[in-house]
């Protein structure tokens, strides 16, 4: 009904006001599926919260890390979502009905996780000192194969000294960001160096590398058609490129030229970014700003800035543009809450109502020659009975505009929870009688992540203790 009244003619492409904000936990990270109607939110005590947009209410929890979420991704057809936390490893969700679909482990923090476009049991992920991990989980057991970090080198005819020097100038490069290319056969992935690869899927080695910046990357992403390169760096420049078709047969990979389209920074002030994005269309990008709770957008065409958003007087971390609309999703660093901005368009009434048509200034109406005609009872009575023996589906669902389905299938439909316990969304606020409200304290209206058998423990350790004391008493 919210769709039918809004004027989709009269929409701009970029996002202007605050209109809803949400909270579950403190947040850390966000991600859109594919389709539209489901945001993931992973939180600072490792709960990932999946929220129905259409009512802004926690659809699902998933309960399984122990530590801060630092990636979310999301399969194609939407049913299984990943997450990677600051605890060493990955979770594969099935959300049919929430439990665990495969667990990987790693030796060290990950930076980022991506699951494979088109095959959700392989993702892609960085980790902290180490090598990047390409992750094959179609088999009983994991398949973990180690990604090069150092650049490819072309000069084979140098001599001992250069050699060694590009030795160890390679022995320090570790690979902080990854991403899939949109056909999944091959992987970019920039350094702490500054440096961009391109690393082919199948043989797992370097196909092309350049330094595209002088300090680490941060954050990787490309726009719905994979042709389009955004890079932010902590030189406080964000960069886009144009990325060639890595897929064609006749690739020679000394031909693979990647050139740099614009160059996004603020020159006044010298902001940092925390977080970038692209838009739906890829016409525009969004930015969070470091130590600023402001949040920049910028044209593409041009690459002029077209919009700085005001919100909440707090910084933003990660954000998240609508892959269909001009809807954007940020959290909040201080708080956790989500904030989300998006245009607040006029209602169309008259969409209700085919019969009436909306006029912004008086128009002259003319009669038609049987609008008021008499007509018998009998005739107005069997009129009625035969609209009311119309079959009206209201089974069939329209897909969302920008999502084709014919491509991915029926598609998923995440089951309806009935739960209400696990369906709250956590506000700060507790009501504590008629009228009266106390903050939320941390941590309060939580399941902790224990096992059952190291809660049972520690509830025999507490009485223990209660028993000790009141002994001590006496």
């Amino acid at each position: 009904m919210n769709l039918l009244l809004s004027d989709e003619f009269l929409l701009q492409d970029y996002p202007e006001n605050i209109t809803n904000t949400i909270r579950s936990g403190h947040t850390t990270c966000l991600r859109f599926n594919r389709k539209g109607d489901y945001l993931a939110s992973g939180r600072v005590d490792g709960t990932v919260v999946v929220w129905d947009l259409e009512t802004m209410g926690v659809a699902r929890k998933l309960r399984g890390h122990r530590a801060a979420i630092t990636s979310l991704s999301w399969s194609r057809c939407g049913r299984y979502l990943l997450s990677a936390c600051q605890g060493w490893r990955a979770v594969l969700w099935d959300l049919q009905d929430g439990t665990r679909y495969r667990e990987v482990r790693f030796r060290a923090p990950i930076y980022t996780a991506d699951l494979h476009p088109w095959n959700h049991n392989k993702f892609v992920a960085s980790i902290f000192d180490e090598a990047p991990s390409l992750v094959d989980m179609s088999g009983p057991s994991d398949v973990k194969h180690t990604l090069p970090s150092a650049p490819k080198r072309t000069n084979t005819d140098a001599d001992a000294a250069t050699k060694e020097k590009q030795a160890k100038e390679d022995a320090k490069q570790m690979t902080t960001a990854t991403v899939w290319t949109a056909t999944g056969d091959h992987v970019l992935a920039g350094t702490n160096k500054g440096r961009f690869n391109i690393i082919d899927a199948n043989t797992h080695e370097i196909i092309w590398s350049e330094k595209i910046c002088s300090s680490v990357v941060t954050t990787i992403r490309l726009t719905g058609s994979g042709r389009e390169l955004l890079v932010n760096s902590q030189d406080r420049i964000i960069r886009t490129f144009h990325l060639p078709n890595l897929s064609a047969e006749d690739l020679d990979p000394d031909t693979i030229q990647v050139p740099l389209e614009h160059k996004f920074q603020d020159v006044v002030n010298r902001l940092s970014w925390n977080h970038v994005t692209f838009s739906s269309t890829g016409e525009y990008v969004a930015a969070s700003t470091y130590n600023n709770h402001e949040l920049y957008i910028w044209e593409r065409n041009h690459g002029s800035l077209v919009r700085m958003l005001e919100g909440p007087k707090e910084e933003q971390g990660v954000i998240e543009w609508h892959p269909h609309r001009a809807v954007l999703a940020a959290c909040g660093l201080e708080t956790g809450r989500i904030y989300i901005w998006s245009v607040n368009s006029p209602q169309r009434w008259s969409a209700l109502a085919p019969d009436f048509v909306e006029v912004e200034e008086n128009v002259e109406y003319i009669e038609q020659e049987d609008e008021f005609d008499i007509h018998p009872q009998e005739e107005i009575n069997k009129r009625r009975l035969d609209r009311e023996d119309e079959d009206i589906d209201v089974l069939t669902l329209d897909p969302s505009k920008g999502y084709d389905e014919d491509i991915d299938g029926a598609g998923f439909r995440m089951p309806v929870l009935f739960n209400l316990g696990e369906s709250d969304s956590e506000e700060e606020f507790v009501a504590v009688s008629t009228g009266t409200v106390r903050r939320r304290s941390l941590g309060e209206g939580q399941e902790g992540e224990a096992p059952e058998e190291e809660k049972a423990v520690a509830g025999k350790k507490t009485i223990a203790a209660r028993g000790t004391r009141g002994k001590k008493k006496q």
